[in-house]
């Protein structure tokens, strides 16, 4: 079963994503990167208002390739009580090392990478994060505005990603601008998680205030597809 995750950006907006039906309610800044961080103190009073009705997660900010700056920025939100910690982490010579330093980290909290379909995905680093310890991977876009995730991965690739990171144990999950109309399509994929933050708010897009009546039509464009996919699997 693919669950919903809603990105928010304070306790309101995670009211009004549990009343919508969010299954995963994720804590982030959209107006300082594709990951940016709360403030802990933000994070903290979500996760209270949540109350355990839900899972939590949240991003740990758009971190260099830096194992130090990694592990200081998963710590922090870790600390805060989500169940989930996101990290960014984009290709490059050190992106192993990186992820070997992070198996201390993951000792300690539920470590989700995200990769991005416009920076290159690594696809061979996802054994990786099994090894050190990760609990799963997603797919999301660095650059908003220039196409949201199936502008740069085709459906195959992203079934790809899927199938590799749960050969590696791994949650898998894709975000990146997806729409209503994303919905049946990655539904058939069959991710563990699918994200969204713009096709829950205002007109405004990503940036502008969470929406209860978006946030209810991707529950239900998200219960019709899974809904269609299960009746096809037991008459198959």
């Amino acid at each position: 079963m693919t669950r919903f995750l809603a990105s928010v950006r304070d306790e309101c907006e995670a009211a009004l994503a549990l009343a919508g039906g969010a299954d995963l309610v994720d804590f982030k800044d959209p107006g300082t990167g594709a990951l940016g961080a709360l403030a802990p103190d933000v994070i903290e009073r979500g996760v209270a208002e949540i109350a355990g009705r839900a899972l939590t997660s949240a991003t740990a900010g758009d971190c260099p390739l830096q194992a130090s700056a990694l592990v200081a920025s998963a710590r922090r939100i870790g600390a805060t009580g989500v169940d989930y910690v996101k990290l960014g982490l984009l290709p490059g010579a050190s992106l192993d090392a990186c992820i070997d330093q992070l198996q201390a980290v993951a000792g300690e909290h539920r470590l989700v990478a995200v990769f991005f379909a416009d920076r290159g995905v690594p696809f061979a680093s996802l054994e990786r994060l099994r090894a050190a310890g990760f609990a799963g991977a997603m797919l999301d876009t660095f650059h908003k505005g220039v196409g949201g995730l199936r502008a740069h991965l085709d459906d195959a690739e992203l079934a790809r990603f899927v199938g590799i990171a749960r050969d590696a144990q791994l949650l898998a999950g894709l975000a990146g601008s997806l729409t209503l109309a994303d919905i049946s399509a990655l539904a058939r994929i069959g991710p563990d998680i699918l994200g969204f933050r713009g096709a829950l708010c205002g007109e405004d897009g990503r940036n502008s205030a969470l929406c209860g009546e978006r946030v209810r039509r991707v529950r239900a464009a998200l219960d019709l597809a899974q809904g269609t996919r299960q009746r096809r699997a037991a008459e198959s």
